[in-house]
């Protein structure tokens, strides 16, 4: 079956450019161009991945990523403008899993698409197959259904944070450095940006640690990396 994606912008050369580059590749592809039509669309079909323009007229698109992450956990790359704020894209009040500035080269574009339906695959794929929950201390993740519970209370992460929780929670006291876990987690075959993993950790502990600045879950390794201490 063919994946489905959704672009906006509100620039309909780029979605013309970005729509004709994916379909090459085998995708289906919807077009939105401001951001009502774009949560419309989210509400109303099923996507495997949104590519998600910041600026948009009549809602922008920080704000349809804060209002489809109310209902969906599907992938979101955010294409910004030089300048704006990646930790507050990727972070806690939005939950994007990945983004471009622009201008961008589309074949880094069609790159980072594949590596990230392909890494939702392998996560699903490897659920099916393994324990259906992890419990470590207070933490508890339920694999088949995504969800997190600290001392009982359930918290919302992103489908990455999940990812580099669950990650941490199966190999205890085993340090990733950001290289690895771009390539594990993101799935990357080029060098990404490093600071999308420290932005990441960073949600991620403000989600499950009860003080972020003291980790009890998920520590540094000066120089090295993170890992989750058992």
């Amino acid at each position: 079956m063919k994946k489905r994606i959704l672009v906006v912008d509100d620039e309909k050369t780029i979605v013309k450019g970005i729509r004709f580059s994916l379909e090459q590749e085998g995708y289906d592809i919807d077009g939105a161009y401001d951001g009502e039509e774009a949560l419309n669309y989210a509400k109303n079909h099923q996507y495997d991945l949104i590519v998600l323009d910041v600026m948009l007229p009549k809602k922008d698109g920080l704000e349809v990523c804060r209002n489809i992450r109310e209902f969906s956990t599907v992938p979101i790359i955010m294409l910004t403008a030089k300048g704006e704020d990646m930790d507050k894209i990727l972070g806690l009040e939005f939950g994007a899993d990945d983004y471009m500035t622009k201008p961008f080269n589309v074949l880094e574009l069609k790159a980072r698409i594949k590596a990230i339906i392909r890494r939702n695959k392998y996560v699903n794929k490897e659920s099916e197959d393994q324990m259906k929950s992890l419990l470590k201390g207070d933490l508890e993740i339920q694999k088949e259904s995504r969800r997190v519970f600290v001392k009982e209370q359930e918290v919302n992460l992103t489908a990455k944070e999940f990812d580099l929780l669950e990650l941490f929670l199966m190999h205890p006291n085993k340090v990733y450095s950001r290289e690895q876990l771009l390539s594990i987690i993101w799935d990357y075959d080029y060098p990404g940006d490093a600071r999308t993993v420290d932005v990441h950790v960073r949600r991620l502990r403000e989600k499950i640690e009860e003080i972020p600045g003291e980790p009890k879950y998920i520590h540094t390794k000066w120089g090295v990396g993170y890992y989750y201490q058992q």
